[in-house]
């Protein structure tokens, strides 16, 4: 039998104590890895959820509804703008009380547009958030402002709600403003859900009509507000998504997707999912002369009887 020599036993040694190294710094790196993309995923998480919440925030502002931004704020939020007027920047702070306020004094409100360019977020600890947003502001189809939203976001137990808000208004000149029939379709959706009937009729022309399948058409303005209450009573957390614009020889196909909760009394209570188009026939003013509302009643019928998924 061989002798092992001294020297061979300490290069034995030091060969393993080389390889428990290896295997420990292996085991580490793979340990960050899986705290890098945990840490990842959870900051995407987040980030996902504050897109959300933003978007409730410009709808709301859009529609003027104090309720829903009341449920989106810390009650000490802060809200200011910066403005050029005759060639001098000027400042405007207000808390979000007074906002309020002045959103639920308003006479004869419209509503506008707020759409977002791009989202620039960054997350501390899944608690904080700094937010930079650019957006256009439209009303009826045309863009009258650009703005950059700074914000800071924080959340409570588990929300996320907005604890101050500062932007800039770079107006658009009035010579640069074009109608746009995206944006118009935009906010023909987002009015959808304001519970604002009124809203949904400012779209049309004054003789306007709104068909939906084989009834027979509302027209003017109050029916059409009419036509609008009715889906709104029903469904009062409706969200209508503007899906796309179709150019046809006739017209242009607005095609949407509606959600809601069915609050008939006599219903059952059961979340709905349907999709379909108007055909509009648009006015020299930019207006909706005749919208043709198509959609399937059948799917319609079966949803408010057994849900989305039966």
């Amino acid at each position: 039998m061989n002798t092992i020599s001294r020297n061979q036993i300490l290069s034995i040694l030091l060969l393993s104590l080389f390889m428990m190294g290896c295997n420990s710094n292996q085991d580490k790196e793979k340990k960050n890895e899986r705290i890098t993309l945990s840490e990842t995923d959870s900051t995407s998480s987040e980030k996902y959820e504050i897109e959300a919440v933003l978007n409730r925030i410009l709808i709301a502002v859009g529609n003027r509804d104090v309720q829903e931004l009341g449920d989106l704020t810390f009650d000490q939020a802060i809200i200011g703008w910066t403005f050029l007027k005759d060639g001098v920047w000027l400042n405007k702070e207000v808390t979000i009380e007074e906002y309020l306020r002045n959103i639920s004094e308003l006479e004869n409100p419209k509503p506008f547009s707020e759409t977002v360019i791009e989202y620039e977020i960054s997350v501390t600890k899944g608690r904080l958030a700094t937010v930079k947003l650019p957006t256009i502001i439209s009303q009826f189809g045309v863009a009258r402002s650009e703005e950059v939203n700074h914000m800071i976001m924080m959340k409570e137990d588990d929300q996320w709600k907005l604890l101050s808000v500062a932007w800039t208004v770079h107006r658009i000149p009035e010579s640069e403003r074009k109608f746009d029939l995206n944006l118009f379709a935009h906010s023909y959706a987002q009015v959808w859900g304001s519970n604002r009937p009124e809203f949904v009729a400012m779209f049309f022309e004054e003789d306007g009509a709104l068909q939906v399948n084989d009834s027979k058409p509302a027209v003017g303005r109050n029916a059409i507000s009419n036509v609008a209450q009715s889906f709104m009573t029903r469904f009062p957390d409706m969200n209508v998504s503007f899906d796309s614009l179709v150019p046809k020889p006739n017209g242009t196909e607005f095609h949407w997707t509606l959600t809601g909760t069915d609050a008939d009394p006599n219903g059952k209570g059961h979340k709905v999912k349907v999709s379909g188009f108007e055909l509009w026939t648009m006015s020299e003013k930019n207006l909706i002369k005749d919208s043709k509302g198509i959609f399937s009643s059948e799917e319609y019928d079966r949803q408010l009887e057994f849900g989305i998924d039966n």
